[in-house]
């Protein structure tokens, strides 16, 4: 078998189980970066992708975007990286470095032709993947391989959001259900100082919410005890993919609060414009983050002993992961071990 081949587990169609696939990538470009896989978390925008559920998959689909690996070959114009070196890569493969938002640091809204790790491109459900070498992410040496994957993706979803709306200590923040995203919310704002507040439909997690660092639980389905949030938050994250009562969710926002999406709901939201002048709050949504807020992330978590909490599984064991994840009852994040050898 030649250095550019790939074993891999792809869909060959839309749903379909994945199943054993082995590609030529051909030559390694003069930009990327060769990364042999070691662990990759399992997250739902692979299922939707898997599922052609967005309608932008190509198939074969190799999915996975939560990547641990080590450096095995990297292009000659590839920097500040070394064979050997332990990095993860995340939702972004490329992107362009040329047009305004990546000259600007913001290369996650390249404008210039990005490349998705799992759209159009192979990603991490296999032994080995390639990136351009800006979003191959060093990984600190103190944080633990194994669970640091679902930081390259979820981890940087919430935390970018606190970057942006320039949190601090002092501020009172909700998160909006408590999986995978919002667990890890949970971690990086008790870090971060923050007054916590989870809404979640399942008013048993509670006890293990307060654990985690929670300070208050709110049923996010009880009318009544969302009114009694009215005007505290400095920034609600939304990590759910369903329709709640958004405006009431807005009446307890603080003043300059903000609303911010990160979960994709399809159907549209409606705001009251007064809602949003009353008080100067906003409504706003984010993808996940540049390669400096992941270099960032990945720090921070090392410095404060962030760990997602993950359930672990063989990749060779895909599909029962697969259906461990549509139960509903993974805590919080599933992990696949790369067991191609």
């Amino acid at each position: 078998m030649s250095n550019n081949q790939i074993r891999a587990y792809a869909a060959m169609q839309a749903g379909e189980q994945l199943v054993p696939y082995q590609f030529d990538a051909g030559d390694l470009q003069a930009h990327q970066v060769e990364v042999k896989v070691e662990y990759c978390g399992l997250c739902h925008s692979d299922i939707s992708v898997i599922n052609n559920d967005w309608r932008s998959s190509t198939y074969p689909v190799v999915a996975g975007h939560e990547i641990i690996g080590t450096i095995t070959a990297l292009g000659s114009e590839a920097r500040g990286l070394k064979v050997g070196q332990r990095v993860g890569i995340g939702w972004t493969a490329e992107s362009c470095q040329a047009c305004d938002p990546c000259i600007g640091g913001n290369q996650v809204l390249c404008t210039g032709g990005s490349v998705a790790t799992i759209v159009g491109h192979a990603g991490g459900f296999a032994d080995k993947v390639r990136a351009g070498w800006q979003w191959v992410i060093p990984l600190p040496d103190d944080l633990d391989p194994e669970s640091a994957g679902p930081l390259l993706c979820g981890g940087i979803t919430v935390f970018d959001p606190l970057l942006k709306h320039k949190i601090q200590a002092t501020h009172h923040v909700g998160v909006i259900g408590i999986g995978g995203l919002g667990h890890m919310a949970i971690k990086l704002l008790k870090a971060w100082g923050c007054e916590i507040t989870a809404f979640s439909s399942n008013p048993e997690k509670t006890d293990e919410l307060k654990a985690m660092g929670a300070d208050h639980v709110v049923n996010s389905r009880d009318a009544h005890a969302i009114k009694a949030q009215r005007g505290k938050f400095d920034l609600l994250l939304s990590t759910v993919n369903v329709t709640l009562n958004w405006q009431a969710f807005l009446s307890t926002l603080a003043p300059n609060g903000s609303l911010h999406f990160l979960g994709l709901t399809l159907e549209p939201i409606p705001v009251s414009v007064g809602a949003l002048i009353d008080g100067a709050k906003s409504v706003t949504g984010s993808p996940t983050g540049s390669p400096l807020a992941l270099r960032q992330l990945l720090q921070f978590a090392a410095r404060k002993n962030i760990a997602p909490q993950i359930e672990l599984y063989p990749m060779s064991q895909l599909n029962d992961a697969i259906e461990r994840l549509h139960s509903g009852q993974a805590r919080y994040r599933i992990v696949l071990k790369a067991d191609f050898d």
